[in-house]
């Protein structure tokens, strides 16, 4: 297997690769030490042929790459699509598309929530992939032959799983629902990631609106921070001490010592001076015109309703073979105990179809569940 180093030999590959309606993709890359991902290595199928891409050959440039990812004529196929994709946006500034993820058709078909690549290709073709170079460093060169040949077979094997879940989705009659995911996972919404909107990743809980504002400058100052020195967000601030600072507001350079959560002297470094300006524009903010914060869900009777869904969810998922992640998350069972109108995706489409309605049912009394025969069931009540 000869590795692509040039761009003349990319843009003949990818015009190979044109040709065909479909090709499978995937791409390796590190991401320990920056902010954005380092694209180390690209690697394509087509049912003739598999081609390795070195993306740091020296002088190579990807536009033909590019290009073959935005022909709406060539559907590509990726596992896990996500973070690939993320590559292709920020190098290149365009999406994906058409695409097809197995991760999620495998969601959709009951695999499980979130199967990893090779337990898919052993379930699927009954091979199994050789991962040994998984956490390899793919930015060191020279390439070897083994990484090569382990970069080859993640896209050949792919051809066989992608086959098979499209054969079994259409058998089915759920190709519109994995369609349906693709045109979020393809949206510029999902990767058009904004410093004020860094807030929102964050676990934290704020309970005021006070607190929220300090949280949302703080995070914005820490995610421009992290892509102004491509380090990881952690790298400028854990997220523990994002979550004290929007609690505690400190003002003052010796109140920002005072905190547990950050490095001793900390204070002193030239960032403690920017926290607690970003501290100062969160506490002069409108407050009016914040997001509104979610009203706790921990009174008895909706934590008693979530359970019930609970049980209608993982009903739902047994009965029609599908992975219960992908219908709903806890987070949207907890929203639409809150809220017959929760702007969730298990309310929303085919899942809605699936589970959404009953849901809803189950929360009015308009729907029971039962014990028969060992087996969850449901009972209609009109």
């Amino acid at each position: 297997m000869d590795l692509i180093t040039t761009t003349s030999e990319l843009a003949a590959a990818c015009g190979r690769l044109a040709r065909h309606k479909v090709i499978t993709v995937d791409t390796e890359f590190l991401r320990e030490t920056t902010y954005y991902p380092l694209l180390c290595v690209v690697q394509m199928a087509s049912a003739d042929e598999a081609v390795v891409v070195d993306a740091l050959a020296p002088g190579v440039d990807l536009k033909p790459f590019f290009e073959l990812m935005s022909d709406e004529a060539v559907l590509k196929v990726f596992h896990a699509a996500r973070q690939d994709i993320e590559i292709v946006w920020h190098l290149s500034g365009t999406i994906p598309h058409p695409i097809f993820d197995t991760q999620v058709a495998a969601m959709v078909l009951g695999y499980g929530d979130s199967i990893a690549y090779d337990a898919l290709v052993d379930r699927v073709t009954g091979h199994r992939p050789d991962k040994t170079h998984r956490f390899t460093d793919w930015s060191r060169r020279p390439l070897t032959e083994e990484q090569i040949v382990y970069a080859v077979s993640d896209v050949t094997h792919l051809r066989e799983v992608f086959a098979a879940l499209d054969a079994d989705l259409k058998k089915r009659g759920r190709s519109d629902w994995v369609s349906e995911e693709m045109e979020v996972l393809t949206s510029p919404k999902t990767y058009d990631f904004h410093p004020e909107r860094a807030w929102e990743r964050l676990k934290t809980r704020v309970r005021k609106p006070r607190e929220l504002a300090v949280l949302i400058e703080v995070a914005a100052w820490r995610e421009q921070e992290a892509q102004s020195r491509d380090v990881p967000r952690s790298r400028v601030l854990k997220d523990d001490a994002v979550g004290d600072i929007a609690t505690h507001a400190p003002t003052s350079l010796d109140k920002l010592g005072n905190l547990r959560s950050l490095p001793k002297g900390f204070e002193r470094s030239k960032w403690g001076t920017d926290i607690i300006a970003a501290v100062q524009r969160g506490l002069a903010r409108d407050q009016a015109s914040l997001p509104k914060l979610e009203k706790p869900r921990n009174n008895a009777n909706g934590a008693a309703t979530v359970e019930l869904l609970k049980v209608l969810l993982r009903m739902t998922s047994e009965r029609h073979g599908v992975a219960s992640k992908v219908i709903a998350t806890v987070d949207d069972l907890e929203q639409i105990a809150a809220s017959d109108q929760a702007d969730v995706g298990a309310l929303h489409g085919w899942r809605r179809e699936l589970f959404g309605e009953a849901a809803l049912k189950l929360k009015h009394g308009q729907l029971a569940l039962a014990i028969d025969k060992g087996r969850v069931v449901r009972v209609d009540r009109g």
